[in-house]
């Protein structure tokens, strides 16, 4: 599995500014939304859906980095989104440190072994310091993709 085969990047958002959680996964589903990839009447119960599972704990992770998540009935496929925070979000991370790169990963709640391999596919490459410093020097959806492209054909060490 590889970042392209999930990431819709007619969703990223190279520059995300927003001033809680909140906002920033309504602004990354929102771009899922407008991307045509979940329908509008779905787009608040994957908000809720998401938001509850912040409330399990949050899915800043350190570093700098979140990965927000949910499984919900409306996708038939695991999809996802990239948005970069140049001034970063207040996630409530395990660091206590604001987040500058997310990733939002939804999947269909009978494929539990495709979120899990999303989600082990995003970590593996946001552990790549290098991936992570790419990233924050994006500065286009399209410089996005290619680093997506980059590092699912192992070019980025």
């Amino acid at each position: 599995m590889q970042l392209s085969d999930f990431v819709v990047s007619e969703a990223i958002l190279s520059d995300l500014k927003v001033e809680s959680k909140e906002n920033a996964i309504r602004a990354m589903v929102e771009s899922l939304k407008n991307s045509g990839t979940i329908k509008a009447e779905d787009e608040e119960s994957i908000v809720a859906a998401i938001l509850k599972r912040e409330e399990l704990g949050s899915t800043g992770i350190g570093h700098g980095v979140a990965v927000p998540h949910t499984k919900h009935p409306s996708v038939d496929r695991l999809i996802a989104t990239v948005a970069l925070a140049k001034e970063g979000v207040d996630f409530a991370s395990l660091d206590g440190e604001a987040v500058y790169i997310l990733f939002l990963l939804i999947s269909p709640p009978d494929r539990p072994g495709d979120h899990l391999r999303g989600l082990e596919n995003i970590s593996r490459h946001l552990r790549n310091q290098n991936f992570c410093n790419f990233l924050k020097q994006a500065k286009t959806s399209q410089d996005i993709v290619e680093l997506l492209q980059e590092a699912d054909s192992n070019q980025l060490g």
